[in-house]
């Protein structure tokens, strides 16, 4: 008889891949995914390590698991991704009663990895051994999945002052264009429209291997019947070229939305930051991208408190926010990560201020997300339908070209994962319509 597996996932849409390919590994251990933890025989916690928030969040995951895991004998519970890659052995010691501690290199693994956590042996399997064969399984999908997310490389080299990721992903490995396509055929077969291709940093995709550029890489994927729309994130603003930028006016299938972090507006704290550009000519780069694809939208990251950051460079961030008008972004206070050149840095902004400081960000993104969407009302956009509403379920939900949320009322008559929907109404986040040409 199958057993279960129950797995949360925490942190980036990297994360979710891994995980959804954890599923289809596991297949060959005669697990299955369970309704519901209750349901489980494994629970499996892919983490993240990249903020101190998140930590705390899988400390407190850990801790019901203690009690989950002694309510049934034969219960498992493994801890994969990037914070198991950082802490190992530590977290091992701090929650025994985890059965299996496995890093980011490991996933391939897992199979023999949860054979032997059953027979009670090989607790911890945290290498950084450029380990990419997991990249060989289809990742789980649901049937009737409209999107999908496509990973093409995994790790980074740049080494940003506060920024964990090179020490748990391990340096650039991109992966061939070959298998990135062979799994976007298989995914138009099963009725894919949308594939969202994943990478700490895609514009750098394919630069140490030779085979093929990223541009180069869109292209083909332009080219694969079926697949009627392109998303990629992310793109690192030093790295993001004049070709990249061209593929926004060359390539229809490539929708109007770029992630472009910018993390500080003042230059200042770019270079402490180690971000190799500076503010004007990231701004530049906007520009560019505007001219190429006119209407295109804008999200990004900031950390607001960085170490050293005072009041004028704080003000140079929002004026940038000014400038750009961004539709959207992730902010955060700055989280001191373990090994990074941040963490020991001086001139630490007290908490209380870089509190203040956040909340005056984030009142301001949320003026323009809402001016932004504002704008929307009374035009009709094209929409890929992913489902059912999460807030009523007579209602579908889907996302615009420019990766607007929208919650619409469709034709009962309607078919086909696009529907054509009139925007009626903005919230703070998302934008609500009908299906058609529908006016009072």
């Amino acid at each position: 008889m199958s057993k279960l597996v129950y797995i949360e996932t925490f942190g980036c849409q990297m994360n979710a891949v891994d995980s959804a390919r954890m599923l289809s590994l596991l297949e060959s251990a005669d697990y299955r995914p369970a309704p519901s933890l209750g349901d489980a025989d494994l629970v499996l916690l892919n983490t993240c390590s990249i903020r101190e928030k998140a930590d705390q969040k899988i400390r407190s995951a850990l801790g019901e698991l203690r009690r989950w895991k002694s309510a049934r004998a034969g219960r498992l519970v493994a801890v994969g991704g990037c914070l198991a890659q950082q802490e190992g052995a530590r977290l091992a010691g701090r929650a025994p009663h985890v059965d299996l501690v496995f890093g980011t290199h490991s996933i391939a693994r897992l199979p023999d990895l949860i054979r032997n956590a059953e027979k009670g042996s090989s607790r911890i399997d945290i290498g950084l051994s450029g380990d990419t064969s997991h990249w060989e399984t289809l990742p789980y999908l649901p049937d009737g999945s409209v999107t999908a997310m496509v990973t093409i490389m995994q790790g980074c080299d740049n080494y940003c002052a506060y920024c964990i990721v090179p020490h748990v992903r391990g340096n650039e490995i991109s992966r061939s264009s070959r298998e990135i396509l062979d799994e976007i055929r298989g995914l138009a077969d099963r009725g894919v429209t949308e594939v969202i291709l994943l990478g700490q940093n895609v514009n750098s995709y394919g630069r140490k291997e030779g085979e093929i550029s990223f541009p180069g890489l869109v292209r083909k994927i332009a080219a694969v019947p079926g697949i009627s729309r392109i998303r990629f994130i992310t793109s690192h603003p030093r790295d993001l070229d004049p070709e990249t930028i061209g593929l926004f006016g060359e390539i229809e299938t490539l929708c109007p939305h770029v992630h472009l972090p910018l993390q500080s507006g003042s230059d200042r704290i770019l270079s402490l930051m180690g971000r190799g550009y500076a503010r004007s000519e990231y701004l530049s780069k906007v520009k560019s991208l505007r001219r190429a694809r006119p209407g295109i939208a804008f999200s990004s990251d900031f950390i607001v408190g960085f170490p050293g950051e005072k009041e004028e460079d704080f003000e140079q961030t929002l004026a940038v926010m000014e400038e750009v008008r961004y539709d959207s972004a992730f902010s955060f206070r700055f989280s001191p990560r373990p090994g990074t050149r941040a963490a020991s840095m001086p001139d630490a902004v007290p908490s209380a201020e870089a509190g203040r400081r956040l909340r005056r960000l984030q009142s301001l993104q949320d003026g323009h997300t809402r001016e932004r969407l504002d704008a929307c009302i009374g035009k009709e956009f094209e929409v890929l339908v992913e489902g059912r509403s999460a807030r009523d379920e007579a209602q579908h939900f889907g996302r615009t070209p420019c990766y607007k949320a929208v919650n619409f009322t469709a034709e009962e008559t309607g078919t086909g994962p696009f529907r054509r929907v009139r925007i009626r109404a903005a919230g703070s986040h998302s934008l609500s319509g009908v299906e058609g040409d529908h006016r009072d």
